[in-house]
């Protein structure tokens, strides 16, 4: 097979190594980069549900994030220092331990969960754009939402709802397929504006009743017992579940790092991580527990309190207020959705097709399978279970993991052949046995069984938290001991 075959094959502009003038992502981009992970509906919902809905111990739940957040600062060093150094996405390096074929149709996974997440996240956020527009509507007259026109629904959707989820779609389409680029632009504004708004809805709860607000809030600093060998069982599922929560960014982290300088500024943006999550949960808490006071409510029940940012906007009767906090809901869910679902899944499907796709015609593909998830989720996917077929299949990413990093850092020690890696030549040292590296694929598939049965069976559902790492161990052990020399 000539080489001019295996270019065109295997070799797409998007996918070789990033031009060293190109690499210009600094720690503050990776700081942005992990605030942007954690400013969504869920990252709100959750931070604030662990320290508030389950009464735990505020400072179990602060510590528990802390080792959730070193645990993911490891991990992310580990994927990101071979992207960084070749200037490679994930699914590129994944030829180095699975071959080309293993890489294709075991990387698809990623852009399969990526797509239903893009498509799922993108409803959501479009009901944040539906509130504006009915907003804007009753503003302008209290009687249109009564027309027939906004009466009829066609899939669980009235017309509002199908103009925004198709003004959402577009809109993200236009944006995210101009590059990488553009889109470093689009993850530090993101960043930027939605700490600047949750300082704006920090000072508007504060403001509402400062002594009431401020004796609820340090109520939650409670340091009694905090030494305490029943705060163990709380510390691990806290730590699992922060951890669970990012552990779909980690696998596909090169797809950023590629583009960090140096190593320095990657792991100096990693530990950023920390702060973030710091900072975050200070806002967010503070938020909650504020808007019980806003609200009138009783700030000794925390059943009665609101976690979900959506339900406090809601109850607030401050139109400035409510149409400020769905604006930037809208702002942090699409560039959430950019760096877990669009990004990946970009370069998951151009490898799929290297010969074939660009970024923008992925993006094409991306954004009208994401638009039929969509429109059908409220009446058909969400009915049928849907999220448990692609937790199934996200539970190849812990083993994914495993293998790449056992590869790179123990068995090649830091070493890859870039033209090899492109190459469909026999003689090629990433052909395998045509374009499969079976015992990558063996040991992917015993960590994957691992991996899946805290999902299936029902006596180690209590360690879903922490599949991701079962999967990673168990493949990354049974890599090492089939390939070490």
């Amino acid at each position: 097979m000539s080489q001019q075959k295996s270019k065109k094959t295997l070799v797409n502009w998007d996918l070789v190594t990033v031009n060293p003038n190109n690499k210009v992502w600094s720690w503050t981009d990776l700081f942005c980069f992990w605030g942007v992970n954690i400013q969504s509906i869920i990252g709100f919902s959750l931070i604030t549900s662990l320290y508030v809905m389950y009464d735990l111990n505020t400072f179990v739940v602060l510590f528990g994030t802390i080792f959730a957040s070193i645990l993911i600062y490891f991990f992310s060093n580990l994927i990101g220092k071979p992207s960084q150094k070749f200037g490679l996405p994930f699914v590129v390096l994944l030829r180095s331990c699975l071959g080309f074929r293993g890489a294709k149709y075991f990387g698809s996974l990623r852009c399969i969960v990526g797509v239903f997440m893009f498509g799922i996240q993108t409803f959501f956020l479009s009901k944040a754009l539906g509130y504006l527009i009915r907003i804007g509507l009753f503003s302008y007259d209290k009687t249109i939402l009564e027309f027939d026109l906004f009466l009829i629904f066609f899939l669980g959707m009235d017309l509002i709802d199908w103009v925004s989820i198709s003004f959402s779609m577009i809109v993200q389409f236009t944006l995210f397929s101009l590059g990488m680029n553009f889109n470093k632009k689009i993850i530090n504004f993101s960043a930027v504006f939605v700490y600047l708004g949750m300082l704006i809805f920090f000072f508007a709860v504060l403001l509402s009743d400062v002594k009431f607000t401020t004796n609820a809030f340090l109520e939650t600093l409670n340091l009694e017992n905090f030494i305490d060998k029943n705060n163990l069982a709380p510390l691990i599922t806290v730590t699992g579940t922060i951890f669970a929560y990012f552990s779909i960014v980690i696998l596909s982290f090169g797809d950023f790092s590629r583009y960090v300088k140096n190593e320095n500024e990657l792991k100096k943006g990693n530990l950023s991580l920390m702060l973030n999550l710091f900072i975050f949960s200070f806002f967010a808490l503070f938020i909650v527990i504020g808007a019980d006071a806003f609200l009138k409510q009783n700030s000794d029940n925390l059943e009665k309190i609101f976690t979900n940012p959506t339900d406090i906007i809601g109850n607030l009767d401050d139109l400035l207020l409510t149409v400020l906090g769905l604006l930037f809901i809208l702002i942090a869910s699409a560039s959430t959705n950019l760096i877990a679902n669009f990004i990946p899944s970009q370069y998951s499907l151009i490898n799929i097709f290297p010969s074939f796709l660009s970024l923008k015609s992925s993006s094409f593909i991306i954004v009208i399978l994401a638009f039929v998830i969509g429109v059908f989720w409220l009446t058909f996917l969400s009915q049928i279970g849907i999220l448990a077929f692609v937790d199934t299949i996200a539970a190849f990413f812990g083993p994914l993991f495993g293998i790449m990093i056992t590869d790179y850092h123990l068995i090649k020690k830091g070493k890859l052949i870039n033209k090899d890696i492109y190459s469909l030549e026999i003689s090629g040292s990433y052909y395998f046995s045509g374009g499969w590296h079976i015992k990558g694929v063996y040991s992917l598939i015993l960590g994957f069984i691992f991996s899946a049965s805290t999902i299936w069976n029902s006596n180690f559902m209590s360690l879903q938290s922490f599949s991701w790492i079962i999967g990673a161990f168990v493949s990354s052990i049974t890599y090492y001991l089939l390939t070490k020399e």
